[in-house]
Protein backbone atom coordinates (compact mmCIF):
# COMPACT_ATOMS: atom_id res chain seq x y z
CA UNK A 1 0.00 0.00 0.00
CA UNK A 2 1.18 4.15 -0.31
CA UNK A 3 3.08 3.12 -3.68
CA UNK A 4 4.30 6.03 -5.02
CA UNK A 5 8.04 6.07 -6.83
CA UNK A 6 8.81 3.27 -10.03
CA UNK A 7 10.85 1.07 -7.78
CA UNK A 8 8.09 1.12 -5.26
CA UNK A 9 5.84 0.06 -8.14
CA UNK A 10 7.96 -2.48 -9.55
CA UNK A 11 8.18 -4.51 -5.78
CA UNK A 12 4.06 -4.20 -5.31
CA UNK A 13 3.95 -6.03 -9.01
CA UNK A 14 6.41 -8.62 -8.25
CA UNK A 15 5.06 -9.53 -5.03
CA UNK A 16 1.49 -9.95 -7.28
CA UNK A 17 2.88 -11.38 -10.56
CA UNK A 18 5.65 -13.75 -9.15
CA UNK A 19 6.35 -13.68 -4.96
CA UNK A 20 2.03 -14.48 -4.43
CA UNK A 21 1.93 -17.03 -7.47
CA UNK A 22 5.09 -18.83 -6.72
CA UNK A 23 3.31 -19.58 -2.76
CA UNK A 24 0.16 -20.96 -4.54
CA UNK A 25 2.36 -23.54 -6.48
CA UNK A 26 4.49 -24.26 -3.61
CA UNK A 27 1.29 -25.60 -1.53
CA UNK A 28 -0.05 -27.12 -4.15
CA UNK A 29 2.92 -29.55 -5.11
CA UNK A 30 4.53 -30.21 -1.49
CA UNK A 31 2.05 -28.29 0.50
CA UNK A 32 2.95 -25.21 3.75
CA UNK A 33 6.35 -26.10 5.10
CA UNK A 34 7.16 -22.70 5.65
CA UNK A 35 5.95 -19.43 7.20
CA UNK A 36 6.35 -15.62 7.00
CA UNK A 37 7.76 -13.34 8.98
CA UNK A 38 5.06 -10.63 8.62
CA UNK A 39 2.53 -13.06 10.78
CA UNK A 40 3.73 -16.11 12.21
CA UNK A 41 1.28 -18.08 14.60
CA UNK A 42 1.85 -20.79 16.80
CA UNK A 43 2.41 -22.20 19.93
CA UNK A 44 5.56 -21.92 22.49
CA UNK A 45 5.62 -25.49 22.75
CA UNK A 46 5.89 -26.10 18.96
CA UNK A 47 8.91 -23.60 19.10
CA UNK A 48 10.57 -25.24 21.82
CA UNK A 49 10.38 -28.41 20.17
CA UNK A 50 12.54 -27.72 17.56
CA UNK A 51 15.04 -25.47 19.70
CA UNK A 52 13.57 -22.14 19.58
CA UNK A 53 14.61 -19.20 17.70
CA UNK A 54 17.89 -18.93 19.50
CA UNK A 55 18.53 -22.28 17.48
CA UNK A 56 17.94 -20.34 14.05
CA UNK A 57 19.65 -16.57 15.36
CA UNK A 58 22.33 -17.89 12.49
CA UNK A 59 20.72 -19.50 9.22
CA UNK A 60 19.11 -17.35 6.83
CA UNK A 61 15.41 -17.21 6.33
CA UNK A 62 14.61 -18.08 9.82
CA UNK A 63 10.81 -17.48 8.85
CA UNK A 64 11.05 -20.10 6.80
CA UNK A 65 12.63 -22.53 8.99
CA UNK A 66 10.05 -21.81 11.56
CA UNK A 67 7.30 -23.05 9.29
CA UNK A 68 9.34 -26.11 8.19
CA UNK A 69 10.35 -27.75 11.57
CA UNK A 70 6.64 -27.35 12.78
CA UNK A 71 5.86 -28.91 10.09
CA UNK A 72 8.01 -31.97 10.26
CA UNK A 73 6.39 -32.36 13.80
CA UNK A 74 3.20 -33.43 12.08
CA UNK A 75 1.66 -30.18 12.20
CA UNK A 76 -0.12 -28.85 9.28
CA UNK A 77 1.01 -24.83 8.49
CA UNK A 78 -1.91 -22.79 6.82
CA UNK A 79 -1.64 -19.50 4.94
CA UNK A 80 -4.00 -17.15 6.50
CA UNK A 81 -6.97 -15.90 4.73
CA UNK A 82 -6.08 -12.41 5.33
CA UNK A 83 -4.15 -9.92 3.30
CA UNK A 84 -1.38 -8.00 5.67
CA UNK A 85 -0.25 -4.66 4.26
CA UNK A 86 2.51 -3.56 4.42
CA UNK A 87 4.30 0.08 3.32
CA UNK A 88 7.22 -0.20 0.75
CA UNK A 89 10.59 0.45 1.97
CA UNK A 90 12.86 0.26 -1.22
CA UNK A 91 13.23 3.93 -2.64
CA UNK A 92 15.78 3.16 -5.04
CA UNK A 93 16.26 -0.13 -7.86
CA UNK A 94 19.83 -0.72 -6.64
CA UNK A 95 18.10 -1.51 -2.88
CA UNK A 96 15.45 -3.80 -4.76
CA UNK A 97 18.30 -5.31 -6.68
CA UNK A 98 19.90 -6.47 -3.54
CA UNK A 99 16.99 -7.66 -1.72
CA UNK A 100 15.85 -9.74 -4.32
CA UNK A 101 19.28 -11.23 -5.10
CA UNK A 102 19.39 -11.71 -1.60
CA UNK A 103 16.02 -13.14 -1.18
CA UNK A 104 17.05 -15.50 -4.27
CA UNK A 105 19.92 -17.04 -2.98
CA UNK A 106 19.03 -17.80 0.34
CA UNK A 107 16.45 -20.06 -1.45
CA UNK A 108 18.80 -21.42 -3.99
CA UNK A 109 20.67 -22.73 -0.52
CA UNK A 110 17.03 -23.23 1.14
CA UNK A 111 14.99 -25.05 -1.71
CA UNK A 112 17.98 -25.75 -3.96
CA UNK A 113 15.62 -28.01 -6.28
CA UNK A 114 12.22 -25.76 -6.04
CA UNK A 115 15.22 -23.17 -7.74
CA UNK A 116 16.49 -25.19 -10.52
CA UNK A 117 13.15 -25.66 -11.03
CA UNK A 118 12.38 -21.81 -11.77
CA UNK A 119 13.93 -22.67 -15.33
CA UNK A 120 10.30 -23.66 -16.33
CA UNK A 121 8.59 -21.21 -15.46
CA UNK A 122 10.63 -18.26 -17.11
CA UNK A 123 8.31 -17.52 -19.63
CA UNK A 124 9.58 -14.40 -20.99
CA UNK A 125 13.06 -15.98 -21.73
CA UNK A 126 11.26 -19.10 -23.13
CA UNK A 127 9.62 -17.15 -25.53
CA UNK A 128 12.23 -14.68 -27.16
CA UNK A 129 13.76 -17.67 -28.01
CA UNK A 130 11.02 -19.78 -29.39
CA UNK A 131 10.71 -15.47 -31.38
CA UNK A 132 14.37 -16.03 -32.26
CA UNK A 133 14.31 -19.45 -33.98
CA UNK A 134 10.83 -19.04 -35.74
CA UNK A 135 10.20 -15.28 -36.25
CA UNK A 136 8.12 -15.62 -39.82
CA UNK A 137 6.07 -18.75 -39.06
CA UNK A 138 3.97 -17.50 -36.45
CA UNK A 139 5.00 -19.86 -33.68
CA UNK A 140 7.47 -17.10 -31.78
CA UNK A 141 4.74 -14.79 -31.88
CA UNK A 142 2.33 -17.05 -30.29
CA UNK A 143 4.33 -18.30 -27.46
CA UNK A 144 5.01 -14.42 -26.83
CA UNK A 145 1.48 -14.09 -27.31
CA UNK A 146 0.63 -17.06 -24.73
CA UNK A 147 3.38 -15.60 -22.24
CA UNK A 148 1.97 -11.97 -22.46
CA UNK A 149 -2.03 -13.63 -22.19
CA UNK A 150 -0.68 -16.22 -19.11
CA UNK A 151 0.96 -13.24 -17.30
CA UNK A 152 -1.58 -10.90 -17.71
CA UNK A 153 -3.94 -13.12 -15.97
CA UNK A 154 -2.17 -14.68 -13.04
CA UNK A 155 -1.94 -10.87 -12.17
CA UNK A 156 -4.74 -9.94 -12.60
CA UNK A 157 -6.32 -13.31 -10.62
CA UNK A 158 -4.01 -12.50 -7.74
CA UNK A 159 -3.73 -8.72 -8.17
CA UNK A 160 -7.43 -7.61 -8.40
CA UNK A 161 -9.48 -10.46 -7.39
CA UNK A 162 -7.36 -11.75 -4.73
CA UNK A 163 -5.94 -8.56 -3.26
CA UNK A 164 -8.41 -6.47 -4.17
CA UNK A 165 -5.50 -4.09 -5.83
CA UNK A 166 -7.41 -1.10 -7.47
CA UNK A 167 -5.89 0.63 -10.73
CA UNK A 168 -3.80 -2.76 -11.63
CA UNK A 169 -4.30 -2.47 -15.15
CA UNK A 170 -2.42 0.64 -15.64
CA UNK A 171 1.07 -1.12 -14.28
CA UNK A 172 0.85 -3.96 -16.02
CA UNK A 173 3.70 -3.16 -18.60
CA UNK A 174 5.70 -3.36 -14.83
CA UNK A 175 4.94 -7.45 -14.66
CA UNK A 176 7.49 -7.67 -18.36
CA UNK A 177 10.12 -4.90 -16.82
CA UNK A 178 9.85 -7.52 -13.90
CA UNK A 179 10.10 -11.12 -15.13
CA UNK A 180 13.15 -9.79 -17.34
CA UNK A 181 15.01 -8.41 -14.24
CA UNK A 182 14.51 -11.39 -11.97
CA UNK A 183 15.65 -13.55 -14.58
CA UNK A 184 18.68 -11.92 -14.69
CA UNK A 185 19.01 -12.45 -10.79
CA UNK A 186 18.15 -15.61 -11.00
CA UNK A 187 21.10 -16.57 -13.14
CA UNK A 188 23.37 -14.43 -10.80
CA UNK A 189 22.18 -16.47 -7.72
CA UNK A 190 24.36 -19.68 -9.00
CA UNK A 191 27.30 -20.33 -7.75
CA UNK A 192 26.86 -17.21 -5.29
CA UNK A 193 27.46 -17.94 -1.70
CA UNK A 194 27.19 -14.01 -0.46
CA UNK A 195 24.33 -12.04 0.75
CA UNK A 196 23.95 -8.33 1.98
CA UNK A 197 21.61 -7.56 4.89
CA UNK A 198 20.84 -4.33 6.68
CA UNK A 199 24.37 -3.11 5.30
CA UNK A 200 26.67 -5.83 6.58
CA UNK A 201 27.79 -8.43 3.68
CA UNK A 202 27.26 -12.25 5.12
CA UNK A 203 28.69 -15.37 3.47
CA UNK A 204 26.29 -18.93 3.56
CA UNK A 205 28.57 -21.73 4.78
CA UNK A 206 26.97 -24.72 5.70
CA UNK A 207 23.41 -23.27 6.11
CA UNK A 208 24.91 -20.64 8.50
CA UNK A 209 25.33 -16.67 7.95
CA UNK A 210 29.05 -15.54 8.52
CA UNK A 211 30.07 -12.10 8.57
CA UNK A 212 32.42 -11.43 5.53
CA UNK A 213 33.96 -8.91 7.65
CA UNK A 214 33.36 -7.12 11.54
CA UNK A 215 30.34 -5.37 11.35
CA UNK A 216 31.88 -1.68 13.20
CA UNK A 217 28.37 -0.86 14.83
CA UNK A 218 28.92 -4.20 17.05
CA UNK A 219 32.48 -2.38 18.29
CA UNK A 220 30.33 0.62 19.62
CA UNK A 221 29.28 0.87 23.28
CA UNK A 222 26.15 0.26 24.09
Amino acid sequence: TEDRTFTQHLHSMGMICDFFPGIFVARQLDGIKFAFGQTIVTTRSCLKAFGGYESIENRPADDLLVGRYIAQQGYKVELLPYAVKTVPDYDSFKELFIKRLRWLTVMRHMRPWGHIGLTFTQGLPWSLAALLTHPADGIGAAYVGAYVLSRLAITWLVGAWGLKQRGLWKKMPLVIFWDASAFVIWLLTFGRRRIRWRNVDYRIHDGMLVPVAPNPASDSPR
